[in-house]
Order: C-alpha cells, then structure tokens, then sequence
C-alpha cells in the first residue's frame, strides 16, 4: 500500500506481472534468447538504481518478485499474466501452472489467470475447462502473436477463438486480457494489431476486455475502438515506464486515454520483471498532467483518478472486497510485528 505525506491510503492492484524463467537452461533455441534480450531493452527505461544485471534479468526468482511486488514495493495485490511461448523455451516462459506455485504461498496477494490458444482445438478446449476448474480462474491472458509450429500468430475472430471464449464465459471467467501492445523480437508486429477486438467486444458483452499496454504503438486505433466498446479497459503497462525518461510522452498517452475512454476504464500493470513496481507507483502518484495537456483534451488526473487506475478498477472487474482486504493486510502485520 502507497501512503502520502498527508495519510491517504492507495490500495494498489497491480494488474500484470510474470513469473518468468527465461535462464539460459530453459531457452530452447536463438528465439529464447532474443525474446528475453528484446525485454532486458525495454527495462533500460528504469532509472538508474533499479536496473538489473543481465543474468538476474533472465530469473529473478519467486522469493525476488515478492520482495520487489509487496516488500520493498507497493503492490497490495498482483495478477499473473501467462505467457507460454514453448517454442521458445523447454518448461514455457511463464506459465500458469508456474505462477500458481507462487499464488499457493501467498494466497491473499495474488491473482492466477490463465491462457488459451485456439490453434489446439478441441483438445485445448478441454485443457481450459480443466484449468478453470482446477485454478478457479476469473481471467486469463491471450497472447495472439504466439509461434506455434509453422504458425505465428492468430486472431481474436478466428472461428476456434470464439469457441474458447464462449466456453470461458459460460464457465465464469470475465477478465481477457490481451497483450496489443509494441512487437517483441522475433514476434510479428501486425499479430498484436488491435483491430480485432472491436468484433469479440461486440460479440461478447458479457466479458471484459483488458487491452494490455493499450494499443502501443496503435493508440489511435485501440481509443477509436475502447471509445465505442463500453467493454474495452486499457492496461496502462509498459506506456507507464516512459513516465521517468519520457515524461511528455506518458503524459500525451494518458491524457488521450482519459478523454477518449475515462479514468474507469485504465488499469495499472508493472509488467514485473521489466520494470519494479516501487518507482512507478512513486511517480505516478506524484505525477501531474501538464497544464497544456489539461487545456487541450479537457481532462484532470486527480487523486480521486489515480486511485481509480492504481486499483479500484480492477477490484471493480475481480470483485475484490477492499476495505475487506485491507483488514487482512492490515492483521497480517500486526502479526508480523507482534512476532517480532
């Protein structure tokens, strides 16, 4: 939890973490390698004292990423995003079944979604089924420029996507949230292209749709799309690090993002392990709207907002009690201190 100088209270969801390994032992192949180099690049947006080593980048580590979420960092709560890519790594990147280890641990601080890939047909049907059951999932994560033997990439209207999504909703789960955001080495840009999620948004009122990393680089069209489809959420990951070296261009991305679709529906991610909760969520809170922004758009970011983005939204979209999660914590560490 982030607390002002003044007393007040964020409760912090942070709506996009992996438990990653990405070792030289678990990469299979030259794809491996430069998948992860492609994310040690973006990490270089960090400031100067949160920037890792290269092999520490590769595997941080369950005990590392509950250090850096809940410890040393503000996060009350984390949802994991899966993200398999076994074509590129023997035991997958990060995977639900790797996530849900950490979850079992620390049940109250996190949140495991799962993943689909409509190319597996009918036996991936079942496979989803099975883990809905097993993981009591509310969400999971789409990732629709994933290689998958002479394949690379797929879309959200494919006629086997609506099928898993029908059995997804039928089955409870609500949240899909999909990575639409910057190309990945080796990965194919246009496979991240947001123009399909206007037709399953359509389709599938019942559902939420979390675009991950809004759109980048296609804001305009991921805003046409979100103004329109009162379902679409924007997740704020990875245009939030540009926060620190990029300022006026954070500020040009939020302020369309508060005029095109309003502050319910923009959802804080870290993208943990690319980037540390703790400076984000530092210099968002201190973060202000340039006066032209304001004036030009029409918009404000109030405390009133931040709180909005930095977790109530996404305790709106997992159901999530929080002045009855805050009780927890707030138990938790008055045990932790009596046992001091």
């Amino acid at each position: 939890m982030y607390k002002t100088q003044d007393g007040d209270e964020f409760f912090i969801i942070d709506g996009h973490v992996h438990n990653w390994d990405a070792s030289v032992e678990n990469q299979k192949n030259l794809h491996g390698k430069q998948f992860i180099d492609c994310f040690f690049g973006y990490h270089q947006l960090s400031p100067k004292d949160y920037l890792w080593s290269r092999e520490k980048f590769y595997h941080p580590g369950a005990a590392q990423m509950y250090q850096d979420l809940f410890v040393n960092g503000y996060d009350d709560m984390a949802i994991f995003q899966p993200t398999y890519l076994k074509e590129f790594y023997h035991n997958g990147f990060n995977t639900t079944e790797q996530n849900y280890e950490l979850q079992k641990a620390h049940p109250e601080r996190f949140i495991t979604n799962g993943a689909f890939d409509p190319r597996d047909g009918e036996g991936g049907l079942d496979a989803l089924r099975a883990k809905i059951e097993k993981y009591k999932l509310k969400g999971v994560k789409l990732y629709t420029a994933e290689w998958k033997g002479e394949s690379k990439g797929w879309h959200l209207t494919d006629p086997w996507c609506i099928r898993y999504l029908e059995v997804a909703r039928d089955m409870g789960v609500k949240n899909i949230h999909i990575h639409k955001g910057p190309t990945i080495l080796p990965l194919n840009r246009d496979s991240f292209d947001v123009a399909d999620v206007d037709d399953v948004a359509t389709q599938f009122q019942e559902l939420n749709f979390i675009v991950e990393h809004c759109g980048l680089p296609r804001l305009d069209d991921f805003c046409w799309i979100a103004t329109q489809e009162t379902n679409v959420y924007a997740g704020l990951a990875v245009a939030l690090p540009f926060i620190h070296k990029r300022p006026d261009y954070f500020a040009h991305v939020l302020g369309e993002l508060l005029f095109w679709i309003g502050a319910d529906k923009i959802c804080y991610g870290s993208d943990y392990a690319i980037w540390q909760p703790k400076w984000l969520i530092e210099a968002f809170v201190n973060f202000e709207l340039p006066e032209s922004v304001m004036k030009e758009k029409g918009v404000e970011l109030t405390r009133e907002i931040k709180h909005k983005i930095l977790g109530l939204n996404l305790a709106r979209l997992y159901d999530i009690d929080v002045e009855a999660k805050k009780r927890v914590f707030r138990d938790m560490r008055n045990h932790a201190t009596a046992a001091e």
